[in-house]
């Protein structure tokens, strides 16, 4: 894709850093990046061109937005991203007359006034950076929830060690298997407190209680405490906080060290035996392995521990409420607790420290970023409604079954010919996926698209499915086993031993599938419930069927399909996590395949489908229709 993002960088703030590191994530995919900002240069190889996007005289807006308008339309620019509410306004009038889509990443509360409601400038889809923040959007500032997605800001984790001196001969003393004291080599060393963020705003507020109320007592009590100040915008600091460092400095001389910025931060980090920040300083301490009492501009959070982080990951560590709310903190409270922890100092445990890499990984980030400019792209285009059927077995003949899962070979027949005749166009998952990413060109999209899936793999889907769709030039999305082992329905036999034995596909007859064009999906390992598994479980059967499938059918496997359509959360993010770029349901989901990628919306077939109810299972108001009658 041609990826143009917008951003103010008066100063290098974590939300500079997060775009910057996003466009260089998508330029090594393949991508081309272009930059509009007011500073240059920026660690990036991507285009950089000159624009005043903080200045927010209208004289400097009208300018900005011409300087866009004519970036996206000299380099055919496919999805324009904004880093903040100034380069959202300009960039929403840029693209005035457009077909352009416009993302926005919010990295933090708005101001709840009327104009926020009343003109959405944040474009065709939104990124929160944290779970507070999507409730914000929603519940106060008012935004569809359906636009907003939740995804972090990415970090590029190194993948060195912590510099720990004669590490390996002092040796360690463990206190159990979460977390670890720290080696005995920096304990003969100063203890080292990091503050580590911004000096101004909310920030600077925070720095200055704790010159006044935490850091006199802790320096009193450990003699060999050393304290560190790093980031930008020292000069802002409010004036009872210089005064109170200007103190500290007078008493404990060159133990108070103020650092200002530096780009040497994994440095200091391995030097430092406890840090304090929020947002972007928490993420990369803890992926350091540095402890972190997480303080930020809304709450304190404490010392971040495998029981804490998902709620401080949904407060991006202090920097976000939910809910218009008292920013006071106690301050008592964070004493305590750095006491308590410098009084025993353990390092970060090796769980939390993958959780922290693996919930913040760029390259994942950056990942989902992706399918939100797709998901933007789509939109724009005008792509809302697709319908996606599902169909399992197509027999001979009526089967003696309670659960009417199946369509003969007859009145399946008669469900082609009435798709040929409403002139319906069916694709595949893997098909909608190139037109989003622009591998194929929207202005060939289907203007009647159509999704035809089928379950299970059953043997009728060899001998009457395939030729029957090959005759109407048709093709489809079949979902199958990881197992090849399992050779029939057993899932329903074990609940029901009354159930008719439903006969699997052997390999020649699912390579066949293949060679016909048709779209291969997973559909786990052995067809459990997902969400009754213990998630360890869950996840393997998701991984296992994708890797399994892909290396038996010598094809790429992105989309999912719940068997029973059974899924919760944790499922759903476990099949993103295991690489789908779609997970299908069954009567849940999205009105439309962008609402929720993880949750497509599919409609049932049963056997005796009449033209009518064919009408309405393929029309744009069938979803709606449906969630009403059963007041969802």
């Amino acid at each position: 894709m041609r990826i143009l993002h917008v951003l103010s960088a008066e100063f290098f703030a974590g939300s500079v850093a997060y775009a910057v590191q996003l466009a260089e994530a998508h330029r090594a995919q393949g991508h081309q990046v272009w930059i509009v900002a007011d500073a240059d240069p920026l660690p990036t190889g991507a285009t950089l061109v000159w624009a005043g996007i903080s200045n927010r005289s209208y004289r400097q807006r009208l300018r900005n937005a011409r300087i866009i308008r004519r970036v996206v339309k000299n380099e055919q620019i496919d999805v324009v991203h904004c880093h903040s509410r100034a380069a959202s306004w300009v960039s929403y009038f840029a693209l005035r007359g457009l077909k352009v889509p416009l993302v926005s990443t919010v990295h933090g509360r708005q101001h709840l006034h009327t104009s926020t409601s009343l003109l959405d400038v944040y474009g065709d889809k939104v990124i929160a950076i944290c779970d507070n923040l999507r409730e914000h959007l929603i519940t106060e500032v008012k935004m569809a929830a359906a636009k907003i997605a939740a995804i972090p800001n990415g970090i590029a984790f190194g993948n060195e060690q912590l510099s720990m001196k004669n590490e390996e001969s002092a040796g360690t003393l463990a206190d159990d298997n979460s977390s670890f004291l720290i080696p005995h080599s920096l304990l003969s060393e100063p203890l080292r407190l990091a503050f580590i963020g911004r000096f101004n705003g909310g920030k600077g507020e925070r720095v200055a209680d704790l010159l006044e109320q935490v850091f006199p007592a802790l320096l009193a009590e450990f003699p060999t405490l050393e304290l560190a100040f790093i980031g930008g915008e020292w000069d802002s600091l409010p004036a009872r906080g210089k005064q109170a460092f200007a103190a500290l400095q007078e008493e404990y001389g060159s133990a108070i060290n103020l650092v200002g910025f530096t780009h040497d931060v994994p440095g200091w980090l391995a030097r430092t035996t406890l840090v304090i920040g929020a947002g972007r300083v928490a993420i990369e301490a803890i992926g350091a392995g540095r402890p972190v009492l997480a303080l930020g501009e809304a709450s304190y959070e404490g010392l971040v521990t495998e029981e804490a982080f998902a709620a401080a990951a949904a407060s991006n560590f202090g920097d976000i409420s939910a809910r218009q709310a008292s920013t006071k903190v106690d301050f008592a409270a964070v004493l305590a607790d750095a006491r308590a922890f410098l009084q025993t100092p353990k390092t970060v445990s090796a769980a939390l420290q993958q959780q922290v890499r693996a919930h913040y990984n760029i390259a994942t980030v950056a990942a989902r970023v992706l399918e939100t400019y797709q998901a933007a792209r789509m939109q724009k285009a005008g792509i809302g409604y697709i319908p996606v059927l599902m169909y399992h077995k197509i027999p001979d003949a009526p089967l003696a079954t309670k659960h009417q899962i199946y369509v003969t070979k007859e009145n399946f027949e008669k469900h082609l010919a009435y798709f040929k005749q409403r002139k319906l166009t069916p694709i595949t998952f893997a098909d909608y996926l190139k037109y989003a990413s622009g591998e194929l060109p929207l202005n060939e999209f289907p203007a009647r698209p159509l999704i035809l899936t089928f379950d299970d793999g059953y043997t009728d889907n060899h001998t009457n499915l395939l030729p029957l769709m090959q005759r109407y030039g048709y093709r489809g999305v079949l979902y199958l086993l990881g197992d090849f082992g399992v050779r029939h329905n057993q899932w329903d036999l074990a609940t029901d031993p009354t159930e008719p034995r439903a006969d699997i596909m052997n390999p020649e007859q699912k390579l066949a599938f293949v060679a016909a064009g048709w779209e291969i999906g997973a559909h786990t390992q052995s067809h459990p419930r997902l969400s009754t598994l213990p998630l360890r479980e869950a996840t393997a059967e998701i991984r296992q069927s994708k890797a399994a499938l892909e290396t038996a059918l010598h094809t790429e496997i992105v989309s999912f399909a719940y068997p029973y359509g059974d899924l919760n959360d944790a499922v759903k993010n476990a099949v993103r996590e295991a690489g789908f770029a779609l997970g299908v349901a069954t009567d849940t989901g999205g009105l439309t395949i962008e609402e929720d990628r993880m949750q497509v919306f599919r409609v049932n077939m049963f056997p005796n489908e009449s033209t009518s109810s064919l009408f309405k299972k393929t029309s744009p108001w069938y979803r709606k229709y449906y969630r009403w009658k059963r007041g969802k």
